[in-house]
């Protein structure tokens, strides 16, 4: 699950991480109100940051800086409701709902700050750069051994020596030492927490008169530990999530939208990535990435069908399920009921294989459905992506 920039600060504000002082508006009066607020508190200029789930923002136009509370008005008012687009929103951008109203701080230095699962050995590890507010994936490309690793040992977190360590490779003068050492720490008490699995601060900075702060911050979070975090659960962006990935979410299905237009519905994720690779392989492009899971029932069957069926750009429908703990005679009883609740009229091709496979078989043949029974992936593959080119 990702958050806003805002949210993410204000949960690092409470580990001790040191952010600039913002406010969160989401209107062109609330802007000036927080501006005015600021530079009544002493700041010389403030920052309008839009606030969507995409990096890249100021590159789009996201970011700007304002020397007065009418100026900060201005570019609310012009930045609220504008279509964002960044490398990461895709084309299509993103509307942006909510600004950062932030002070501008004397930097000295950008850095980066980042902590992330390492699954190869099952450990976080804190990433680290002198090369701040660049895109750290550039970064790395261009430079691997610009990248500070340090590895953090479960049950015993970031330890004060492996800060200092971070901090000198960094180059920080020896005045920043020890408040880039809790800095760090509190960072990683911050991601170890609350179960993230990233923590970003691109540009950590130093300023001109001796202080730290993450002036930017990312969180993502593991949804499988959400139900142990119910204040960061009620933090979720609906709006800036596509909506029908949230519909499956709501049937524990997991289903990510793409450009193709042959849709997949599999059990397992391995089986969606094999499937999507041989659609590909076939010619054709997958419209989705839709993960019905091994247990799948027949009210989640029928809300996959009706979750592929609102998108317009799905010509014809690829089933390829292995049934292991899920029967496949059981699974095709599934199909021909939502088939028939959802009058489904586009081509359906299944590839079904595992336990009870020849029931299914009989199954989906007495249906009276128009079905495509293929025997392999392959065969499968090819004959869905047939399919959808003969759908216009």
């Amino acid at each position: 699950m990702k958050i806003h920039e805002y949210q993410g600060k204000a949960i690092l504000a409470k580990y001790g991480v040191a952010v600039p002082r913002g406010h969160m508006v989401e209107s062109r009066e609330a802007a000036d109100t927080a501006a005015k607020a600021l530079f009544h508190d002493g700041a010389t200029g403030v920052v309008v940051k839009a606030q969507i789930h995409a990096g890249g923002r100021g590159k789009g136009g996201g970011v700007k800086l304002a020397k007065s509370p009418e100026e900060a008005s201005a570019l609310a008012g012009k930045m609220l409701g504008m279509n964002l687009v960044t490398h990461q929103t895709g084309p299509e951008g993103k509307k942006v709902q909510r600004l950062l109203i932030e002070e501008t701080l004397p930097i000295a230095r950008e850095l980066y700050l980042g902590i992330v699962l390492d699954r190869g050995n099952g450990r976080l590890v804190f990433m680290a750069s002198a090369a701040g507010g660049m895109e750290i994936e550039e970064v790395a490309a261009k430079d691997p051994n610009a990248i500070i690793k340090v590895h953090i040992i479960p049950g015993f977190g970031l330890q004060a020596f492996q800060a200092r360590e971070i901090a000198f490779r960094l180059g920080l003068d020896a005045k920043y030492i020890s408040g880039a050492v809790k800095f760090m720490m509190a960072l990683a008490r911050a991601a170890e927490d609350t179960d993230a699995s990233l923590v970003e601060i691109n540009p950590f900075i130093t300023t001109t008169d001796g202080r730290l702060f993450a002036l930017d911050a990312k969180m993502n979070f593991d949804d499988n530990a959400l139900y142990r975090h119910p204040d960061i659960k009620e933090l979720r962006d609906l709006s800036e999530e596509d909506p029908l990935e949230v519909e499956a979410s709501k049937y524990n299905l997991n289903y990510i939208k793409l450009d193709g237009n042959v849709g997949c519905m599999v059990n397992g994720a391995g089986l969606a990535m094999a499937t999507m690779d041989i659609i590909q392989y076939a010619g054709g492009m997958p419209a989705n990435f839709l993960d019905v899971g091994g247990g799948a029932n027949e009210e989640q069957v029928t809300h996959a069908f009706e979750i592929l069926l609102s998108d317009k750009n799905v010509k014809a429908v690829l089933i390829n399920i292995f049934g292991g703990i899920l029967r496949v005679d059981t699974l095709a009883n599934g199909i021909v009921s939502a088939a028939r609740k959802t009058n489904i009229q586009l081509p359906i091709v299944l590839r079904l294989e595992g336990t009870n496979v020849e029931q299914g078989r009989v199954t989906l043949k007495e249906s009276g459905l128009k079905f495509i029974v293929a025997e392999t992936m392959k065969d499968a593959a090819e004959k869905v992506v047939a399919a959808a080119k003969g759908v216009q």
